[in-house]
């Protein structure tokens, strides 16, 4: 059973309920003062407090999605099959659809009306980085009348270390995007949604680490090239992540507007990271740290013709201060956007806030070709 499933999840909770329920029932057997007694009842406490946190814990994670797998959870990903070698003379395709779903709102089980999600399996050509995404298809993709139309497409991007399943169960976002779509509020959109993380359990930070995961040219060249290849999308993309996808989702319309003609980071930094996490991601390349500076972008490199949007919040975001210094920098002919919140964390709760006023500003941002 996964880590993620439904199964675990009950089981651990009705675990903690039997427990308890059990330590309530044997504790006057128990109020002795015998060495027996006494262990019995610190046995009862810890087994209660452990299934107690324990359930806690799996109910957070399945909420917010910070490990996929048992081995997520333990630190033992280990991602041997991130750089590899495929012979696409051979006729393997780079997108691989391996199942799909309804996307959760009347009328789903038929694409045409609910739109349908497909989870694939993305081969970068150029940086042999193999991922997992989900794609979200909305139901005109699928009317006969749309046939030949091609739709704008955007990449969604957790924070790390994330799941992608946390972007349609947690965000929300292609119930999001139906909703605002019928309403007439936003154009019908294609939705790539995963992680940044694709070298586990590395967080990368969307950089080309040399000598390592070339991760920055397979957001920005491979998968937009892949996915196109295989579904009707327009030529200019947009991109959006929370956190670290947020401060990928900015770097990559910053450094590759011809791609992204927008970006927006919700509760995004704006410079890379070093940490146990990261390991050494440039190995004394000033240059590449400086780039990985989104201010620093913003300062010394001519400004590129794309659309930015920064969210935070007055109260309890630490990324208030950075944001408003970020907006700042911005000079024509690039264009910035914000979301300011009174107050909000940097949590699932406060993206939700965001994400409807986010998918409409990508929806007016990209271009119709």
């Amino acid at each position: 059973m996964g880590l993620t499933s439904h199964t675990v999840l009950a089981l651990a909770v009705l675990a903690a309920l039997a427990l308890f329920a059990g330590t309530v029932l044997l504790w006057p057997r128990l109020a002795h003062r015998s060495w027996r007694s006494v262990m019995g009842r610190v046995g009862l406490l810890f087994a209660t407090q452990l299934a107690v946190f324990a359930a806690f814990g799996l109910a957070v994670n399945h909420v917010y999605g910070f490990y996929a797998t048992w081995a997520d959870l333990l630190g033992q990903e280990q991602g041997q099959g991130v750089v590899t070698d495929h012979d696409m003379a051979a006729g393997r395709t780079p997108v691989r659809v391996v199942a799909t779903q309804d996307v959760g709102v009347s009328g789903g089980a038929r694409p045409a009306v609910g739109g349908q999600v497909q989870k694939v399996d993305v081969v970068g050509r150029t940086s042999h980085i193999a991922a997992p995404a989900y794609v979200y298809l909305p139901p005109e993709y699928f009317q006969p009348r749309y046939a030949r139309r091609r739709f704008p497409a955007s990449v969604v991007l957790t924070g790390y270390p994330g799941t992608a399943e946390a972007l349609i169960r947690g965000l929300r976002y292609p119930q999001t995007a139906h909703a605002l779509a019928a309403a007439g509020r936003m154009r019908p959109m294609i939705l790539v949604m995963l992680r940044p993380t694709v070298a586990p359990p590395r967080d990368t930070e969307c950089v080309d680490v040399p000598g390592g995961p070339r991760t920055e040219t397979f957001f920005a060249a491979d998968l937009p090239d892949e996915i196109a290849a295989r579904y009707r999308t327009e030529r200019k993309w947009g991109v959006v992540g929370d956190s670290t996808g947020g401060y990928c989702a900015l770097k990559l319309a910053l450094h590759h507007p011809g791609v992204f003609g927008a970006g927006a980071g919700l509760s995004a930094y704006y410079r890379a990271p070093s940490d146990p996490t990261t390991g050494d991601l440039f190995h004394g390349d000033a240059r590449a740290r400086e780039r990985a500076d989104l201010g620093w972008y913003l300062r010394h490199m001519p400004p590129p013709v794309t659309s930015l949007l920064v969210t935070s919040s007055k109260q309890g975001e630490h990324n208030y201060r950075a944001t408003l210094a970020f907006i700042r920098r911005v000079k024509a002919p690039t264009r910035v956007s914000s979301i300011i919140l009174d107050s909000g964390g940097h949590n699932f709760n406060t993206w939700r806030r965001e994400i409807p006023a986010t998918l409409e500003w990508l929806s007016r941002r990209l271009p119709v070709t």
